[in-house]
């Protein structure tokens, strides 16, 4: 694979941005609202690298957020369309959530009720919608599926109140996760058949996450059919809030070898933490891919790679290579950008990465470095 900066060029470990790639990204994404005319936002659950969000905002539409921070980020540094879901508001929350948001989508008709008052009074219009649980989901792995048994997410066919529809624009789902298009037009029929006649009157839907568009392999002309599906059939304006395929496959870690070691296998700790700083290689699990290696035994010497943690199980896989690993030496891992930065953390007092934007004209900039203010601060 061709990197486009120097690895020996950023601070280790640190979170490389490619620019370029993320623009390819951008503009794949900005081709299908072009054709379609449906609006598409950056989730920021999965990307909230907010020195590039000019940058997105010239493509997408907007954000959608988890909470108040998110919204708020969302706002500030985008400032376009801001959409807030949660699984349950709360009254402390809830009046900065409307200074923030566009697009306010509830979990339930008694999160509705309990605020709608509050959202018809505000000044400014702010749409609302209802989440619903189509009860239908290819996701095999629980923890990562909305649609799993007994899940806290959305309404439920049986559980809906259509007499409590009034001054509800848009329902929205979500039901994916890292999935093709085939997936989406089968959950659409779904969706129509449980739900369509409720869309009729309402002006969007929101097809949510999950939908991994910048994948080489996606099928693009089956998300354009599913989202002309709905506009044509009820006139619905249509969102879709992808967060990995805005950054998916633009990021990097960059790390350093710091010793080797035997234990019937060599091994290899460098300055990266999986418990801390790539945390869903544990939580899934996955290998990441490293730039020039192999699975293991594929080339001539096989390590296994750990984090300076005292976890034990802080080991982010085994990878060979074609020469013997040595400390100082760069590695490169692949797709860093999303769930990363979210979801990193300074267990063990590690530091944090620094988050380094490679640009589209070739330069080194060094958006963030951490240090122990930072560790410190989150403790007391």
């Amino acid at each position: 694979m061709h990197l486009n900066f120097d690895p020996k060029a950023v601070p280790s470990p640190s979170y490389v941005v490619d620019e370029k790639l993320l623009i390819k990204n951008l503009e794949l994404l900005k081709s299908i609202i072009d054709r379609t005319g449906c609006k598409i936002l950056l989730a920021q659950k999965g990307f909230s690298m907010f020195s590039v969000y000019p940058l997105i905002g010239q493509y997408l539409n907007g954000v959608t957020s988890s909470g108040v921070f998110e919204a708020k980020l969302g706002y500030e540094e985008m400032g376009k369309e801001v959409h807030s879901y949660a699984p349950a508001f709360s009254e402390s929350d809830f009046d900065e959530i409307l200074k923030y948001s566009d697009h306010i989508v509830f979990n339930t008709f008694d999160q509705w009720r309990r605020f709608k008052d509050k959202v018809k009074s505000d000044p400014k219009p702010i749409e609302c919608g209802i989440r619903i649980n189509p009860e239908y989901s290819e996701i095999e792995v629980d923890m990562y599926n909305p649609c799993f048994t007994h899940s806290r997410f959305g309404v439920t066919l049986e559980n809906f109140e259509p007499d409590e529809l009034d001054g509800i624009s848009g329902l929205h789902f979500h039901t994916m996760c890292e999935q093709n298009s085939d997936t989406l037009a089968r959950t659409i029929k779904v969706v129509d058949e449980k739900f369509g006649k409720y869309l009729t009157g309402m002006k969007w839907i929101n097809f949510g996450g999950g939908h991994h568009i910048t994948r080489p392999d996606y099928d693009v002309e089956s998300l354009i059919e599913s989202i002309l599906f709905m506009k044509n059939k009820y006139g619905l304006d249509v969102y879709l809030e992808p967060g990995e395929a805005i950054a998916l496959n633009t990021g990097f870690l960059v790390t350093t070898v710091l010793d080797t070691m035997q234990n019937d296998m060599p091994i290899a700790i460098v300055d990266t933490s999986a418990s801390c700083h790539m945390p869903d290689v544990l939580e899934m699990p996955y290998r990441p891919e490293i730039v020039g290696s192999g699975k293991a035994n594929e080339k001539m010497i096989t390590y296994r790679l750990g984090g300076p943690t005292c976890l034990a199980g802080d080991v982010i896989g085994d990878y060979s290579f074609d020469e013997p690993l040595k400390p100082g030496d760069k590695l490169v891992f692949t797709d860093m950008g999303h769930y990363t930065m979210v979801k990193n953390n300074t267990f063990n007092g590690m530091n944090l990465p620094s988050i380094v934007l490679s640009t589209k004209d070739g330069d080194i900039k060094v958006i963030q470095e951490f240090g122990y203010e930072d560790f410190k601060m989150r403790l007391s």
